[in-house]
């Protein structure tokens, strides 16, 4: 699905989800078409879990997948989903450098 048919509502529940903001995060850190699902296995949740948030990320335009023998590679799509919302990939993207674990400022 392209960015552009989403909802701000659908983006926001998807990237509300910790594991979904770290995936990511951690796909922004490569280039392109090099980092597969399999290699996610170090995350704190079950491999059918896994398959469903890489679900939820496709169906809001945050994620393209390809199949590549028996690999499925990803690729984040920063650039549309910039122009759809415009400064909200930048907040998941700096979560780590701001400290934010997700929990209420006191």
């Amino acid at each position: 699905m392209s960015p552009i048919e989403v909802s701000l509502q659908a983006a926001l529940d998807a990237l509300g989800d910790p594991i979904r903001r770290r995936i990511v995060r951690e796909l922004a850190g490569v280039p392109d078409w090099t980092r597969a699902c399999g290699t996610f296995s170090h995350l704190p949740v079950a491999k059918s879990t896994l398959s469903h948030h890489f679900t939820v990320l496709r169906n809001v335009g945050l994620l393209e997948q390809r199949d590549e023998g028996a690999r499925r590679l990803n690729r984040l799509r920063r650039e549309e989903f910039e122009r759809r919302f415009p400064g909200l990939l930048a907040l998941v993207l700096d979560e780590d450098r701001q400290g934010d674990d997700d929990r209420p400022e006191r």
